[in-house]
């Protein structure tokens, strides 16, 4: 059945539908103009080739519904997972920065430009940023400035700057405003000669006073921008400019809580092999599979998991450098099928925007083939404060097998949430509660209990609900 994505519906020109596994693209007249002039230039295809734009076809006129109501019809190629900008580390924004000027530059070089510049243009394939907006390319207007100019900063370049200046994470700033970051409050957070120094004084300073001036008379400071002669050559030094100010952008992080995490020897080698061996087996027994790794740190599981065969693995951690040193280190020997994010099991991202559906939550886009909960359980139960039965409904909110390891009391790290803990207040933590609230949602298949004895994992399937 074709629905419209509740987040396309801001571009008059064109819409996108969901159809079954399809995505579709309806086209206006003009927005089917476009799009041929687009696809016909070599840079489409170049940039597809490439991976930095989304595999497009147009389908014959009358072969779709859609056909009833639009101009033309898009099929797009269909991603396992679309994520969103204040789920991206540093360099990951910083990656998808690029891939927006590249595709605007190569554009404007065939004579068109990208009417836009939001982050939500750019998702991951794998690991690789890939640009989804078809509907974005329009012909060059005459005399004017590249229309996705402030929206770039907003939503790019600002939250950059201020997590680079100031160490202040970007997340939640982008996830406070899909409309991004004003250059007023960039400016307001980045002292004037940390800009100085990083070469942004136009992009923001200049940008802020321009809010400032024009925040009353929109559509003004197109006009003016426009009298002053703009053409493709400006254009294109302008989008030079952005790219040496993106590039030059860097996040001197060393340590944080987690970091180090994967030093700590809490874990004896037969425990590691004992775990290791327990998920090998449970990712090769699925085709192919699509793999959430909960809480993967440094990835260890997550590339244990391509080498037994997943397709791809999706690898969610709530801290943002330890994320952001496995992007690098995956983006640096080419292994692409792991995504890294950052997101806060105990709060990841709900619906937002308009009506509350422009942006769908973390659970809503995430349907994995299986789900790998390794060291979470603890964290969520005893720093997060959330009761082992809403664990486990997070759990099978996937909807998929998990492979789940338990902590017990006498587990190392158990000892120290629980020495921080008011004495009683967490005599529910134990493993009898655990397994009851478990086996009520699961089926389970295999119990583990790590050489340790500390540690239990276990293989579950959802239980099928009537």
């Amino acid at each position: 059945m074709t629905h419209a994505d509740p987040g396309s519906f801001r571009d008059p020109l064109s819409r996108v539908y969901l159809d079954d596994d399809q995505v579709l693209r309806g086209l206006s007249p003009k927005g089917l103009a476009d799009y041929e002039q687009a696809a016909a230039a070599p840079f489409f295809t170049e940039l597809q080739a490439e991976g930095l734009l989304v595999r497009t076809e147009l389908l014959p006129a009358g072969s779709h519904p859609l056909h009833d109501t639009w101009a033309g019809v898009l099929r797009h190629e269909r991603l396992p997972v679309v994520t969103y900008p204040y789920e991206w580390t540093f360099e990951m924004l910083r990656d998808a920065a690029l891939v927006q000027l590249e595709v605007t530059r190569r554009a404007v070089h065939a004579g068109l430009s990208s009417k836009d510049a939001t982050s939500f243009n750019v998702t991951f394939r794998g690991n690789r940023p890939t640009f989804l907006d078809i509907g974005s390319f329009e012909p060059i207007p005459r005399g004017e400035p590249w229309s996705g100019y402030g929206q770039f900063c907003r939503m790019f370049l600002n939250p950059l700057v201020i997590q680079a200046a100031t160490d202040v994470h970007l997340q939640p700033l982008v996830r406070g405003s899909l409309d991004g970051i004003s250059a007023a409050d960039t400016a307001a957070l980045v002292p004037l000669r940390k800009r100085l120094r990083r070469g942004l004084a136009v992009h923001v300073g200049l940008q802020a006073r321009a809010e400032r001036r024009y925040a009353d008379r929109e559509g003004d400071i197109r006009q003016d921008m426009g009298r002053a002669g703009f053409n493709p050559k400006i254009v294109l030094a302008q989008l030079d400019n952005l790219e040496k100010s993106v590039r030059a952008l860097r996040w001197r992080a060393q340590r944080s809580e987690w970091s180090d995490y994967s030093d700590r020897a809490h874990y004896g080698d037969d425990d590691l092999a004992t775990k290791e061996r327990v998920v090998a087996d449970a990712v090769a027994a699925l085709p192919e599979p699509f793999v959430v790794d909960l809480g993967a740190n440094d990835g260890r599981f997550s590339l244990l998991a391509v080498e037994h065969g997943a397709r791809l693995v999706l690898a969610p951690d709530v801290d943002h450098l330890v994320a952001d040193r496995l992007y690098r280190h995956l983006r640096s020997t080419g292994e692409e099928r792991i995504l890294p994010l950052v997101v806060n099991l105990a709060d990841p991202a709900g619906p937002m925007g308009w009506r509350s559906m422009e942006r769908r939550s973390f659970r809503d886009r995430v349907r994995p083939d299986l789900v790998l909960c390794l060291a979470v359980v603890h964290h969520l139960a005893l720093t997060n404060t959330v009761p082992l039965e809403e664990i486990v409904d997070f759990l099978a909110d996937f909807d998929a097998p998990v492979v789940v390891e338990f902590p017990h009391r006498d587990d190392v790290m158990v000892e120290r949430l629980l020495s921080r803990k008011r004495a009683g207040l967490f005599d529910h933590y134990d493993l009898g509660p655990w397994e009851r609230a478990l086996e009520g949602r699961f089926t389970v298949d295999e119990t583990v209990r790590l050489p340790s004895g500390t540690r239990t994992l276990y293989r579950c399937r959802p239980r099928t609900t009537t």
